[in-house]
This record gives C-alpha cells, structure tokens and sequence, in this order.
C-alpha cells in the first residue's frame, strides 16, 4: 500500500475477491487529494509536483495538476451528494476564480490552438457539470462569467482530431447549458467526427489520420465511449438528438464491453498495450459506466471486482510509493512515457471514480463480488474491429492480446513496443529495447539489425484465428510502403500456447537470418531457464521451434522493462531459403509450466505446414481433442 494512505479494513464477506467496497473508493479518492495539497500553489490555481516536465511546459503542468485532481474531487463530492468532509471543494473554488482571472499571477494559460489547456478544460467543465448545485449555482454571477470567458477561448479554436474533439464538445455544452456563447458546430462536428470513426463491435478508432494506420487502445473506452454518454446525459433536454443518441451510445458500449472485460487478468492488471498507460485503472471508468446506464454483459459484483482489482493492483503494488502517482506502471518507468506526459499526467486515473456517481445503495456497491468471466472459464474471441485475438486461461487468470491490427502508424519513425508487438498481455510488458526481440518476428539485416512492424495490414484467416502482414523496414526513416519486402504472421491460440506461422516474401536469396521472440518475464532477480522453459518464479514462458528454425536462445537485459530491473525473452532464429520461405513456433505464458511440450528432435509428427504460394494452412495436436490450427491467404 502507499505510503501514507490509510484504507479501511477489507470486508471479505461482501467482496470476497478484492476485500474493496465504495468505502475503499472513497478513501482512495480522499487519500489522493490530500497527497497533493502540500504542492497547491498560493493562491490554489496550480498543483505543480516534481518531475520531468512534459512538453507543454511546467505552467501547463499546473493547470493539469489542478484540473484532473479537481475532476476526481467532482466524482467524490457529487457521489456523495455534496458531502464534502475534507474540504476539497473550498480550495477548488478558490483556485477556479484565480486561475480564470486574467490579471492573476496564476492565471491559467489560455486555450488556442491544439493546446494542452483545451485537454485540462474538458475535465474542469465536467467538473462544473457534476457539481453543479454546491460549485457553479454558487457563484456570483460575475464570476461565472468571468469562468466562462476562458473557456470560450475553445470557442475560437481547433483541436487535434482525434478525442480530443470531444473535449470541445463538452466545453460548447457546459457554455451552451449555462447560457453563454458557445460555439454549436464543435457539438455537431465532435459527435460527427466520432461516427466517421466508429468501426463496428463497439469499437472507435482514436482517429484515423487520413488512413495511415490503425489507432486502437484504451481511449476507446476512456474517451471514445466516456465522453458522448456523459455529453448526451447533460444535453437532454436542450438538444434534440440527445436522447436518441444516448440509445446509441449505450448499445455501443454494451457490445464493447464484451471485449473490454477480456483486458484485465485476475491479478487485476490491464493488458500492457497502448499509449498513455500511466492513467493505469482508467480503464475500468466504462465498466463502471456501464452499470450506470444499463448497458454491460456483467452482473454488478462481476463489475465491481474487475474495476476494485484495478485500482488495488496498482496500489498495492507501488504505484503510489510516495503518496503520488508516478510516471510509469507500478513504480516509475519514463521509456514507457510519451512527450505529452507531465508530473500530475497520472490523475487521469480520476475517469475510474465515475462509479462513485453511483450511489451507495446501487448494485455494484452491494452486490457480493463475483469472479470476473475470464475467471471462470478459459476464452478465446476475436474482435473483429481492431483485428485482436483475445485469449485467456482461468487456471492463472492471464489475459492476452494477439495483436494483428492496432499499429499507431502515422509515418516513419521509431519502433514503438507499446502498438507493434505480436503480443501483450496483463502480466508482462514489452522490453523498451532500441531493437524489437520480445514478441516479434523480425529479419536481420546483413549487421545483425533486426527489422521493424510499423503499419499493420489485416489478412483474412480463418475461425477464431487473426493475421496480419507488414512490410519490414529497419529505420527511422525507411518508408513501408517502398520496402520491397513482405512479412505475414497467422495465429491461433488455446489453454495459453499460442501457433504463430509466419511467411516471409522478398526478392533476395537465401541466408538472410530471421528471428521470432516470445514473451518477456522481468523482476528484481534474474529470470531462471528451466530446460528451455523461463520462469520468475511465478510465470513461465517458452517458445519452441515447429518449422524452419535451426538456433533457440534468450536475451536478456536490464532496466528495459516497467515490471522489473532484469528482463529475458526467448528467441529462435532461422535462415531465409529464397524468395518465399515459411516458419512456424508453438509460444506458451501461464501460471504454470507447460504440460505438453513439442517433440525435441526431428519433424514433428503432430504439426503439419502447407503452403502453396498463396495460402497457408498449418495444424499443431496438443493432446486428445485439441489442435491448433492457422489458415491464411498471402
């Protein structure tokens, strides 16, 4: 637990998973907000906490600290109807009035173009929205006028498209509600933006960048579904599509919801995938969502335990080591930041506490906790939209995502571990290598450089199986789409293995190397092998060879991934037999050792591989009834 926070006591009885209540939300809410009020600038418009700063600027930063600490404080208040026992909300007030004063020394900077104070905005005026009747009816008004006049400066500008169009469409709906000038078209152009990016299954891309890739993590839950339901919720009444899309909203987010459950494991991690992971249990705000506007595929003590699991992986596990949230997982890791993240960056974990809206007699607070559906029985679902194979095992709780379609290409560039990977899960994370090994398959070059996944195609495979194709490129500056190469990857999965059968096209000769790269473990003490099989004592993880590979081997490294100082992967290497070659590996991750290995030496009589230069089609038999197969067409 953090240091300095004091919990309640758990209660097993009504949580017999997570021993959480809403008494624990509660007290965590409370807990962080008296954590930063020794950072409260003088005159309360600015928290400014220690730390790198982001590329906004330390100015900036304050404002960020102020405004997502103030959206949680909302939460706590309105969910307890205005009982404020702490007094979070005097020092808010206090710092609304001097930040939105423009001969202040803390006055807030002004919101322009694409500018980090529109993001901060959209969380104040949900704020304001939340708390209506104890914060903004209390004003003067003079000074909601004088609030309002900064955040019209969202009025005269643009914004990223992407989310953050949305947040423009809060700040034109608390302006238009609270009866000033406001800008109309932000409204209709945000919710228009927000279908062209709605792909099916109740999945959004976070925008599209005309094209250039695939934009899927968890802002398709945080942002993408949060927002417009809490939007068509304030503009009843006064909008005249509000209602009809809140019906839309809702059965969107009911049929996300039966594949967002899938991304957190019993230990109540989320899986390791996406940008802006330091906002941690965020995640679990559209579950919580759900419940409030009866649009979930889980009962409320399913809800509960997954959103409490959450929250109480990161806490116990030192996410709040000196009472603050710091740049990274558990503890602190910069590698897995992004140039946008500040020191207060972390308090978007505020979005998780829109369940406390809920009140304390609703189900999800007195339902007794229920294993989450990943706990009861092994699952294996594609979801159609980002292309991912979602893959769980309830013996050890992991959930895995195969990843064959999120990408986050813009242009070339860097790897990026967080998008390209073959593979995450909510036990491990990617390496923050300079070179791509853990889940990768890579070619190298003729100095041992391994290539690069950057835009992901999706192929057609078959049932319950994903594959996707890239064109390798070893650079910051190779372009894919000039790169004469081709590289397709199908996978199947069950009971933790996973059969990755991989082709590769190129106009070059044999004895180029290629390499696949399994899951990577990593802790405070060295990751042991165990006859090929690599542990830390709690996971296990191997990859052997089916077809094509001639060299196996581990990497190991330290201080390269958010989970631990020393990190080791397996690999397998092989050698290119002409223009088109195949290769296939058998990939395990689970609680516990493998029990089916594949034969050692020789072909194996329970693997088959055909490929005819056009489709290819592989089968591996684990055992009696159970065999893995991968089907697709390159």
């Amino acid at each position: 637990m953090a240091i300095g926070f004091t919990m309640p006591a758990p209660d097993f009885d009504r949580s017999p998973i997570t021993g959480w209540t809403r008494e624990h939300w509660l007290a965590l809410a409370d807990q962080q907000l008296l954590a930063v009020r020794p950072y409260f600038s003088p005159r309360k418009a600015t928290i400014r906490l220690s730390g790198r700063p982001s590329s906004s600027g330390a100015v900036s930063d304050g404002l960020e600290g102020f405004a997502r600490t103030f959206l949680l404080a909302a939460f706590r208040v309105a969910g307890e109807a205005g009982r404020d026992p702490h007094g979070h909300f005097e020092l808010y007030r206090e710092g609304l009035l001097e930040g939105t004063r423009t001969d202040s020394q803390e006055a807030w900077l002004p919101i322009t173009d694409r500018s980090q104070p529109m993001v901060e905005a959209a969380s104040i005026v949900l704020g304001l929205q939340l708390t209506k009747p104890w914060l903004w009816d209390a004003l003067p008004a003079a000074q909601q006028a004088q609030v309002a006049a900064w955040l019209q400066g969202s009025s005269r500008s643009t914004c990223v498209d992407n989310n953050w169009v949305l947040f423009q469409v809060m700040i034109a709906e608390f302006l238009a509600g609270a009866g000033f000038e406001h800008n109309a078209d932000h409204i209709e152009h945000g919710l228009d933006r927000l279908e062209d990016w709605y792909v099916g299954g109740g999945w959004y891309r976070d925008g599209d960048n005309d094209g250039t890739g695939d934009f899927f993590d968890y802002y398709c839950g945080w942002a993408m579904h949060l927002y417009p339901i809490l939007w068509a919720e304030f503009a009843a009444g006064r909008h005249p599509k509000a209602d009809d899309r809140l019906e839309l909203y809702r059965t969107r987010l009911a049929t996300f919801l039966d594949h967002h459950v899938r991304f957190f494991g019993s230990n109540g991690a989320p899986v390791f995938q996406g940008r802006s992971l330091i906002y941690r249990y965020a995640a679990v705000a559209p579950l919580f969502m759900g419940e409030a506007i009866a649009a979930t595929p889980l009962n409320p003590g399913q809800t509960r335990r997954i959103a409490s699991g959450a929250a109480k992986f990161f806490l116990d596990g030192g996410a709040y080591d000196d009472g603050l949230p710091s740049l990274g997982w558990l503890g602190a890791f910069e590698p897995m930041t992004q140039e946008y993240s500040g020191p207060a960056s972390p308090y978007w974990t505020s979005k998780a506490f829109v369940g406390l809206l809920l009140p304390a007699d609703h189900p999800v607070w007195t339902a007794v906790e229920e294993p989450s559906p990943l706990e009861v029985n092994n699952g294996l679902k594609r979801a159609e939209a980002p292309n991912y194979l979602l893959h769980s095992t309830a013996a050890d709780g992991i959930a895995r995502l195969l990843n064959h379609g999120s990408d986050k290409y813009y242009a070339p560039g860097p790897d990026d571990p967080l998008y390209r990977r073959l593979a995450y899960s909510s036990h491990t994370a990617p390496l923050f290598t300079q070179h791509p090994v853990d889940n990768h398959f890579a070619i190298l070059n003729d100095v041992g450089t391994p290539s690069r996944r950057a835009r992901i195609h999706r192929l057609t495979a078959g049932h319950k199986q994903a594959a996707s194709w890239h064109a390798p490129v070893w650079n910051d500056t190779d372009d894919p789409a000039d790169s004469p190469w081709r590289a397709a990857t199908g996978t199947a999965a069950a009971g933790g293995y996973e059969l990755r059968v991989h082709a590769v096209v190129a106009q070059v000769g044999s004895g180029w190397t290629i390499r696949d790269g399994g899951y990577a473990l990593a802790g405070d003490s060295p990751v042991e092998d165990r006859h090929g099989v690599l542990t830390d004592g709690r996971l296990h993880t191997a990859i052997w060879p089916l077809y094509g590979y001639t060299v196996n081997g581990t990497y190991r490294a330290e201080g390269v991934s958010p989970i631990g100082g020393l990190a080791a992967c397996g690999y397998l290497e092989g050698q290119l037999s002409g223009e088109r070659s195949c290769f296939a590996s058998l990939v395990y991750l689970g609680g516990e050792p493998p029990t089916w290995v594949p034969p050692a030496v020789g072909p194996s009589p329970v693997f088959e591989l055909l490929d005819d230069d056009r489709r290819i089609s592989a089968s591996l038999t684990l055992g009696p009834g159970q065999v893995l197969e991968v089907l697709f067409d390159f």
